[in-house]
């Protein structure tokens, strides 16, 4: 059986000081010998992943960080790793032994409310330390759920299972719509799948294969197409699909084989709206009016792949950024899970779709950016305002439309 792509898994996060005993509730949680356990603190070096199935709520992946309270340079630094868990992180757990709560778990507990994260308190070692029934008390007053466990003996650990359970956001027991709120049962989709030199040899890209799942799952059906084929395509239909999805960087021949009635838009814009904050990437579109010539935009991939030929984000999108700026443009591209702490030197952040990253690593990338005062779109958005079929390919999506006039119409005002 296949496993569930990561960037759909609830992401658990474990965090704590040292030889708290998170990597053994880890593998207690998991019953596999996942990390390294040993009485020497400090063992685990780095985030580990595991992922799981945790019903009702379906695939997860926990994370069991360094100790937070780590010291020395390499601790620091395996400390500030384990900080930027915090941005993909959906449900917090503090692990501390009973009777040790201090400074580092404050400053956990503050970081995750800070982030308006769902958290769970873990007094683990319940077997040779007693609990702090002040503490519980004042963790319980502000709704904070708390749970006793022994790793080694497997005490709490149902406890806690049904504490991850209820404190899951409501999204991930309840999915969202990557498309299938836009195509009702029984209608159909055309998707327009390019086959160039970057397409993966014998399969789909992620993006795709979970908008094919996602249709299906709403009983509407899809017919694949590359971009030559479509207008053929629609000439066969005895009636009007009702969406049209595309790769980003076919929009131009899409849209003009597609007549103005039928609805349109991208694969990325769609992960836009699933993983991220869709009106939020539409203003960040829109300033890409502002850009001068000279100015920097910090380009972002969530995977790690490497760029052959006609790269999107390294060639086709600055191309077609700097032919509409009319001047020279200075790209900086990133991937994985680096992000600059200081964005001041960026006129622009552009992202990928990612789909292999949970939505609340994107969000938590989106409060950066507004904190920062800089605007962040994602790649087709910035390709469709580019290429000036922006509105078009935001019709389907009326908030997104509406937040798309009223800008324009403040902007317009304002001249």
């Amino acid at each position: 059986m296949k496993a569930s792509p990561k960037g759909l898994r609830l992401h658990i996060g474990l965090f704590g000081r040292r030889n708290v005993g998170k990597s053994s509730l880890l593998n207690a949680l998991t019953r596999q010998e996942v990390s390294i356990v040993s009485d020497v603190a400090g063992t685990t070096t780095d985030p580990v992943e595991k992922p799981m199935e945790l019903l009702p709520i379906g695939p997860v992946l926990f994370i069991d960080t360094a100790g937070i309270d780590d010291v020395g340079v390499l601790g620091e630094l395996r400390v500030q790793r384990t900080c930027r868990i915090f941005d993909r992180t959906d449900v917090g757990v503090i692990v501390t032994a009973a009777g040790d709560w201090g400074e580092f778990e404050e400053a956990i507990l503050k970081e995750l409310q800070d982030r308006k994260i769902p958290l769970i308190v873990v007094f683990n070692k319940i077997d040779i330390a007693t609990q702090d029934e002040i503490l519980a008390a004042r963790l319980e007053r502000i709704n904070i759920t708390c749970v006793n466990t022994c790793a080694s003996t497997g005490a709490g650990l149902p406890d806690l299972r049904e504490a991850l359970v209820r404190n899951a956001p409501e999204e991930f027991i309840n999915s969202p719509a990557i498309v299938s709120d836009l195509i009702p049962a029984g209608e159909l989709a055309i998707l327009v799948v390019p086959i160039d030199k970057e397409a993966p040899k014998g399969r789909l890209i992620l993006p795709q294969v979970q908008t094919i799942r996602d249709i299906l799952d709403n009983d509407s059906y899809c017919l694949v197409v590359k971009e030559r084929e479509l207008r053929d395509a629609l000439e066969r239909l005895k009636r009007p699909p009702a969406l049209v999805i595309t790769d980003s960087q076919a929009f131009l021949k899409v849209g003009g084989d597609t007549p103005n009635h039928i609805p349109m838009t991208s694969f990325s814009i769609l992960f836009a709206r699933f993983k991220g904050d869709l009106v939020e990437f539409v203003h960040g579109a829109m300033a890409i009016d502002n850009l001068r010539s000279g100015d920097q935009i910090l380009m972002c991939e969530s995977c790690s792949h490497h760029p052959i030929g006609e790269d999107i984000g390294r060639v086709k999108l600055p191309r077609w950024l700097r032919q509409y700026v009319g001047g020279s443009l200075e790209f900086t591209h990133i991937q994985g899970h680096d992000f600059p702490a200081d964005l001041s030197p960026y006129s622009l952040v552009v992202h990928c779709g990612a789909c292999m990253w949970n939505r609340r690593e994107i969000l938590s990338r989106v409060l950066a950016c507004r904190q920062a005062g800089i605007p962040i779109t994602n790649y087709g958005l910035a390709i469709a305002f580019s290429l000036g079929i922006f509105e078009r390919a935001l019709r389907p999506f009326p908030a997104a439309l509406e937040a798309y006039h009223s800008r324009s119409s403040s902007q317009s005002g304002s001249e």
